[in-house]
C-alpha cells in the first residue's frame, strides 16, 4: 500500500534519511529556500520502508521545481534504497488530482534523472515534452596531479598565469570567516557582475557547507586590498564552483585567473576530487579550464485532459515534429 502526502515544509522529511547527489539535493538546501521565502510544496510516496519526494511550489502556472538561480540542478529525493520506478509513477499519477501542469526545471541526464521522470510521468498519463534549458561545464580529472592538468589547459591561460599569478597574494581556506566574506561580498559589488540574487541564503548556504566540512575558499589581495574572491564545495568526488568575483579596476591582474588555478591545485592534488563542476551558463572563460558540456534539461508535464493544456501541448509537438524534421 503507497501513502501519498503533500507537505508545505521540509520540517515534515525529518523522519527519513534522504539521500541525493550534490548540494542541490539534500532537504537542508530546499530548507534554505524555504527560509528565504519560498512555500514548498512537498509531494511523497511512501511504501515498505521506501520513499520518494518530489520538492515542488506552486508556480504561477501550475506546479513547479523547488529550486532557484544558485543551484545547478534540480532531482527528486529518495530513501530507503528506491529502485522501482513505480513508486515515482503513482506519485505523478496522484499529481494529477491537484494540479493540471508541472514544470521541471534544470534536470541532469547523466544520472538518469530526466529519463526518470519523463517515464514516470508519462507512464502516469502526462504529456511530456523534454527540452535543453541550459549549459554544463564540467572536468573529469581522470587521474591527472593539477600539473598535468594545467599543462593541458590552453597556452594563452598557461601564459597569463606566469605573468600574473605573483602579482597577488593568494589565500584558500576550508572554514567560513565573517570577515572573508563580507570581503566577497565587497568585491562582488564592485564586480561586473549584476546584483547578488539573495545574499543571505548564499550566505547561510556558505556557513552550511563549511560546518560540513565541503567549503572552499580563496581570496586575492593586491598591495593590502582584497580584489577577488571565489567560493567552492567539495561534495564527495565533485568539486563545485559556486561564484567567483573580482574588482572592475583589478581586471589586468587577471586576479581570477590566479584563484581559480590555486583551488583547481587544492581540488585535485589535495582533495583529490575526481570531476570539478562549472555550474550553469556558456561563459566562454569556463571553456578553458574545463573539458567536456553536458545539457541541463527542462520537462513540461501537461494533463492532456485539461483544455487549457491544448494548445501548449499542439505548439510544442509542431516544434518538437519541426525539429526531428530539420535533423532527419
Amino acid at each position: 500500500m503507497t501513502a501519498i502526502s503533500y507537505h508545505d515544509t521540509v520540517n515534515d522529511l525529518q523522519d527519513l534519511d534522504w539521500s541525493g547527489e550534490g548540494p542541490f539535493a539534500r532537504p537542508e538546501w530546499f530548507a534554505l529556500l524555504e527560509q528565504s521565502g519560498m512555500t514548498p510544496l512537498i509531494a511523497t510516496a511512501r511504501t515498505d520502508g521506501q520513499a520518494v519526494a518530489l520538492p515542488l511550489r506552486q508556480g504561477d502556472d501550475g506546479w513547479e521545481a523547488l529550486t532557484n538561480w544558485y543551484a545547478f540542478t534540480w532531482r527528486d529525493l529518495r530513501s530507503g534504497g528506491v529502485t522501482s520506478p513505480t513508486l515515482l509513477e503513482e506519485l505523478a499519477r496522484d499529481l494529477a488530482k491537484h494540479t493540471d501542469r508541472v514544470l521541471l526545471t534544470k534536470l541532469p541526464d547523466e544520472d538518469g534523472t530526466m529519463q526518470r521522470m519523463i517515464l514516470a510521468f508519462r507512464m502516469a498519463g502526462w504529456l511530456v515534452f523534454a527540452e535543453p534549458c541550459d549549459t554544463n561545464h564540467v572536468l573529469r580529472v581522470a587521474g591527472r596531479s593539477y600539473a598535468e592538468f594545467l599543462a593541458d589547459r590552453p597556452g594563452p591561460l598557461r601564459t597569463t598565469l606566469k605573468r600574473k599569478a605573483k602579482k597577488v597574494e593568494v589565500h584558500v581556506t576550508d572554514s567560513f570567516d565573517p570577515a572573508d566574506w563580507a570581503a566577497y561580498e565587497d568585491i562582488y559589488a564592485d564586480s561586473w557582475k549584476p546584483g547578488e540574487g539573495d545574499p543571505a541564503l548564499l550566505r547561510g548556504f556558505a556557513e552550511a557547507e563549511s560546518a560540513a566540512g565541503r567549503y572552499r575558499f580563496a581570496i586575492a589581495h593586491h598591495e593590502g586590498q582584497a580584489v577577488a574572491a571565489q567560493f567552492w564545495t567539495v561534495d564527495g568526488a565533485t568539486a563545485y564552483i559556486h561564484k567567483l568575483a573580482h574588482r572592475k579596476d583589478a581586471h589586468k591582474l587577471s586576479p581570477g585567473t590566479t584563484l581559480t588555478a590555486a583551488l583547481f591545485e587544492r581540488v585535485i592534488d589535495v582533495d583529490g576530487v575526481e570531476m570539478v563542476d562549472f555550474g550553469t551558463g556558456d561563459d566562454p572563460y569556463k571553456r578553458d579550464w574545463m573539458e567536456q558540456v553536458r545539457t541541463r534539461w527542462q520537462l513540461t508535464c501537461l494533463r492532456a485532459a485539461s483544455p487549457r493544456n491544448w494548445p501548449l501541448a499542439a505548439r510544442k509537438s509542431a516544434r518538437k515534429l519541426v525539429s526531428a524534421l530539420s535533423h532527419g
